[in-house]
């Protein structure tokens, strides 16, 4: 792992359980045979470290969505039949 793309990543996303996640997610999509979107170091880089390097780089970026209050079955069907 290069410590140096964890360090500049863990300094874009300051919360280190969505970075995992992120990362985690990010190469799953590699290995899976998704195109890295940057460059590699060198051929044989690990899909670890390219994704560390597309959140150090800002190409990974995540969003924190608050859900919205839970309503029950009824109100939903109202709301639903008003469209």
């Amino acid at each position: 792992m290069n410590f140096e793309y964890l360090e500049t990543a863990n300094q874009k996303i300051n919360n280190k359980p969505l970075l995992v996640n992120m990362v985690s997610r990010r190469v799953k999509q590699l290995t899976e045979g998704m195109r890295p979107m940057v460059k590699p170091d060198h051929p044989h880089q690990e899909n670890l470290d390219i994704a560390l390097k597309e959140v150090a780089e800002g190409l990974l970026t995540a969003e924190i969505v608050v859900n919205t209050p839970e309503i029950d079955d009824e109100t939903a069907a109202e709301k639903l039949l008003s469209l």
